[in-house]
């Protein structure tokens, strides 16, 4: 679950990117590769979203594990978070470099 997690992150962020920056270049003729740039930091927050699927099954499992006393299941979803977190944060950072952005 881990892997899958880190792995739709990274996605949605050179999917999204990658088409909106070449919609921003067709459509509104602004630079393909700023908008680029520009949309994974915007869209990094939305991955984290997507690869948890939603925010609100994440958190109520943290409760649950800190009300029943549950320790590994705060810790699985703590890992979970970090995976899509770094999943999110690979993908940005393989969009700057082969964009040449800094």
């Amino acid at each position: 679950m881990l892997v899958t997690t880190f792995f739709i992150a990274l996605g949605v962020i050179l999917g999204g990117s990658t088409l909106g920056g070449l919609a921003g270049f067709a459509f509104n003729n602004q630079p393909p590769f700023y908008t680029l740039l520009e949309l994974a930091e915007k869209l990094k927050i939305w991955a984290l979203v997507t690869a948890l699927g939603g925010t609100f099954p994440a958190l109520k499992a943290i409760e649950l594990g800190f009300l029943s006393g549950q320790p590994a299941e705060i810790i699985k979803q703590l890992l979970l978070i970090m995976g899509a977190f770094g999943g999110a944060h690979l993908g940005l950072l393989l969009l700057k470099y082969f964009s040449g952005g800094t």
